[in-house]
């Protein structure tokens, strides 16, 4: 009787699926072995790496190369002194060349800062009404003007600000499904960040009419904008800042956030200031500094006490909202629904 078990039929096709699996893959012989097993590096601090081969293969050749092929080193072993790398997660590779084929092998590595940031203080120079009813995600000045950004479905604006009187000049409303997030200004237009949308929108600097949106690529979502006059910067609540191209406003590249101890995540607003990038924190009521070159966290300033300053209400949110007049050297910071708005002086 020719009988067969469904049952073992299933049992017996997965073990052959498993099997074929198996043997698809090919077998790492190779390994990188880092000294003395370290996976954290500061700067200054040197990478000592060779290939592990414990079936003694024949090797012929070794290439290592940190990320991407584009920058390769050849040798048996792999010497890097980290000076002035990009900080943050990275990839070495190893591609060995042995009996006729190759195999590549890869180690992730961080960079780490070799310092830790340095804490500052503030004293508040003049305080600035500022709507209660502001959302604020971005906030940047045009000369005298500054322009704001506020958020939430159904009240997302781009508007006009007089900062002395805190009476709002001009107002572009968006549409309910947007939830606005930052804003920079480059070459007399202003770019808007939205949240989710995975869209921002290009507007004129004078009229606030939209003329144009543009799509994110890499990056997750909207936080925060700002602007060295030569990129865009942008963050997406992960560690990455991004680098954009001005004219296309692709992701050409990332910097990320890190510290002497590790990465740090939930950047919003952003504000470039005197070659560095000043970033709220989101639910924290504090900035960072950051250098643009590397993603080093150098500096915090601790904002904490501002929240004495504003009136109670339900709505009172994170201090949200950094804003320098680059001709007076002025800086000034707010916060979501708060009712002022801050000239600050920094103290170390």
């Amino acid at each position: 009787m020719n009988y067969r078990n469904p049952l073992i039929t299933i049992i017996l096709g997965m073990f052959l699926l498993s099997c074929g699996s198996n043997l698809d893959k090919k077998k790492k012989y190779f390994s990188i072995k880092i000294e003395e097993n370290q996976k954290k590096f500061r700067l200054s601090e040197t990478i000592k790496a060779s290939i592990s081969n414990p079936e003694n293969k024949k090797i012929d050749s070794v290439y290592y190369f940190l990320n991407d092929e584009q920058n390769y080193k050849k040798g048996n072993t792999y010497r890097e002194l980290l000076d002035d790398e990009l900080l943050g997660n990275h990839t070495l590779h190893a591609k060995v060349f042995y009996e006729g084929t190759s195999q590549i092998v890869s180690k992730k590595l961080l960079f780490l800062n070799n310092q830790s940031p340095s804490l500052y203080s503030y004293n508040v120079v003049t305080e600035y009404p500022h709507d209660i009813k502001a959302f604020t995600q971005g906030l940047e000045f045009d000369g005298e003007t500054l322009y704001e950004s506020t958020g939430r479905k159904g009240f997302s604006t781009l508007r006009k600000v007089d900062y002395k009187t805190g009476k709002v000049v001009d107002k572009h409303i968006l549409k309910d499904k947007y939830f606005a997030e930052g804003l920079t200004i480059f070459k007399d237009k202003i770019y808007q960040l939205t949240w989710l949308a995975k869209q921002g929108f290009i507007y004129n600097l004078e009229t606030l009419e939209e003329e144009g949106t543009f799509a994110y690529n890499q990056s997750k979502e909207g936080w925060g904008l700002c602007n060295d006059g030569r990129k865009i910067y942008k963050s997406d609540g992960t560690e990455k800042i991004w680098i954009l191209n001005p004219d296309t406003l692709a992701e050409e590249g990332f910097i990320q956030v890190t510290t002497n101890k590790g990465v740090k995540t939930k950047f919003n607003e952003l504000e470039w200031i005197d070659g560095k990038i000043y970033a709220n924190t989101w639910q924290k009521d504090g900035i960072a500094i950051i250098n643009p070159k590397n993603g080093a966290l150098e500096g915090v300033i601790d904002f904490s006490k501002l929240r004495n300053r504003l009136t109670e209400h339900p709505d009172l949110d994170v201090l949200n909202g950094i804003a320098y007049q680059k001709n007076t050297k002025q800086l000034f910071v707010t916060g979501k629904n708060w009712d002022k708005l801050f000239e600050i002086k920094v103290l170390k």
